[in-house]
């Protein structure tokens, strides 16, 4: 089910990123008295309602012909268009300024839902000057102060109010959803274009020239997928277009979509830092991952190469060690039909159960391997364990107290799972509980 967006929208100064950080929880943008700080989008999840949702802070929007304005104007634009609601805020202080009509006729442009918020209301008494922000033809305006973080829960229930209903979810059970993420030009479009064996997505050596996921059709040995190809991801303050910068969104929208992703590397320029932040992203989500060395044709692809590759990657990656490495060129489709059985193998073993007693079984050798450790003189005792989901597999221990689980006595027993059943190609979570 993908998140819903919302965007926070309004004039330089107006609050916009005090509210931002209110609403996730933490200080990410940069909060200053001074027009014009926040310059571009900013992205984050917040929650409200047990629903989760993406946040984009922008710039302000100003109207005057200068570059920077007209660069902040153009972020807000795209946001804007990308958002399931929209945020409009003011200054309740100042009232409805000439700005904040040109940022209105804008959003009337979009067709979007508008939730009013009048900022740095902080005194009771000021809102009786609400009603004048009715004259934007917006609907009900909600006060509220950024600086004390007061009424934002009205404003929040209206903005959730507003949500696409995502519960209407057409995925078909029986199809494999899979997205191909990373770095410009490691050939994510070139690969798709081999599995479908037609030229369907743009290629092109230009970096970015995929902007927009795409959804593609493909029935390979029996089984139906649906490949999700996005726009490569740049690392944060090196990407200057702005149709770019959104790319990095829509690429966590497809990894909320997908049951598998294929995190590509380039072999000829090797792993950089880029790609590790990008694997982050599904391994986050809790999605199966495998991990594919692409343009293979392009290096000494000899049997030592590729060992000694597949060594440089489990050490950068250490936290992927659960991930299948699949070596092809897209090109010369050399390899390319060892990657299709490793995305089955994933998606299978992504949405596997394990009946309770057979688990309870591995789970008690495995204890009886290696005793469970004592704290201050307590002995944690492991009373039975049982899977509670699937996509990632989940399963939750019952302990006499779960204080006494250490992380690397939980890492054990993670391991002993994956001994005794085939968990390759996705993530496990393992929760201690208490007994009620």
């Amino acid at each position: 089910m993908r998140k819903s967006v919302v965007a926070i929208v309004g004039r330089p100064n107006v609050g916009k990123s005090t509210i931002f950080n209110r609403l996730v929880g933490e200080r990410i943008s940069i909060v200053e008295d001074t027009p014009g700080v926040t310059r571009d989008r900013i992205y984050a999840q917040a929650e409200w309602l047990n629903q989760t949702f993406n946040l984009i802070d922008t710039g302000g929007i100003e109207m005057v012909d200068e570059p920077l304005l007209n660069q902040m104007r153009q972020q807000a634009e795209i946001a804007i268009n990308e958002a399931d609601v929209i945020v409009f805020m003011l200054n309740g202080r100042e009232g409805i300024t000439a700005a904040d009509e040109e940022v209105a006729k804008l959003l009337f442009k979009s067709n979007k839902p508008v939730v009013l918020a009048v900022n740095k209301m902080d005194n009771p008494d000021m809102h009786q000057m609400i009603y004048e922000f009715y004259a934007l033809g917006f609907g009900q305006p909600f006060p509220i102060s950024g600086t004390h973080g007061l009424g934002l829960g009205d404003m929040l229930d209206e903005v959730v109010h507003h949500f696409p209903n995502n519960e209407e979810d057409d995925k078909d059970e029986d199809t494999v959803y899979f997205s191909l993420i990373g770095r410009p030009n490691v050939g994510k479009s070139s690969l798709v274009n081999a599995l479908l064996n037609e030229d369907r997505v743009i290629v092109s050596e230009i970096e970015g020239t995929t902007r927009d996921a795409i959804d593609t059709k493909l029935h390979k040995d029996g089984q139906d997928f649906v490949i999700i190809d996005t726009a490569g991801m740049r690392k944060r303050g090196k990407v200057y277009e702005s149709t770019e910068k959104y790319s990095v969104l829509r690429a966590l929208r497809a990894i909320e979509r997908s049951d598998v992703v294929l995190v590509l590397i380039d072999a000829e320029t090797g792993i950089r830092e880029q790609d590790k932040r990008i694997a982050g992203y599904a391994h986050d989500a809790g999605r199966a991952i495998v991990i594919v060395v692409n343009k293979w044709d392009t290096v000494d692809s000899d049997e030592k190469a590729m060992k000694d590759f597949e060594k440089n990657i489990r050490a950068h990656f250490q936290y992927l060690d659960y991930a299948p490495i699949v070596f092809l060129s897209a090109k010369t489709k050399k390899r390319l039909h060892t990657l299709i059985p490793m995305v089955k193998l994933a998606s299978e073993n992504h949405a596997k159960r394990i009946p309770t007693n057979v688990l309870n079984d591995v789970i008690m050798d495995a204890i009886a391997m290696n005793p469970t450790p004592t704290l201050k003189g307590r002995r944690l005792k492991v009373l039975y364990a049982t899977q509670v989901a699937v996509k990632p597999p989940s399963f939750v221990v019952f302990v006499n107290d779960p204080e006494l689980m250490h992380f690397s006595y939980e890492r054990f027993l993670e391991n002993k799972i994956r001994d005794a059943f085939d968990f390759a190609g996705t993530p496990i979570k393992l929760f201690a509980r208490r007994r009620q």
